[in-house]
């Protein structure tokens, strides 16, 4: 994986579009979290949705790569 991806000639940082794209899978994920109404049985609902997007920004990082997909 390459550091910069040029996008329109402004180079963007592999990890900005990484997170980007973990923000609208987190965004997703704690929609239907508070959809079956499991927040209910967690103590700090910021705490759990920052940890839920480090582990997607890490599961992206990780699997980006493998899968082969170009950034």
């Amino acid at each position: 994986m390459t550091g910069e991806i040029a996008l329109g000639g402004v180079y963007v940082p592999t990890l900005l579009l990484l997170a980007l794209a973990a923000l609208a899978l987190c965004w997703g994920v704690t929609r239907l979290i508070g959809a079956f109404g499991l927040y209910r049985f967690l103590a700090y609902r910021a705490a759990v949705d920052l940890s839920l997007f480090i582990l997607i920004l890490g599961a992206l990082a990780l699997l980006v790569p493998i899968l082969g997909i170009p950034l």
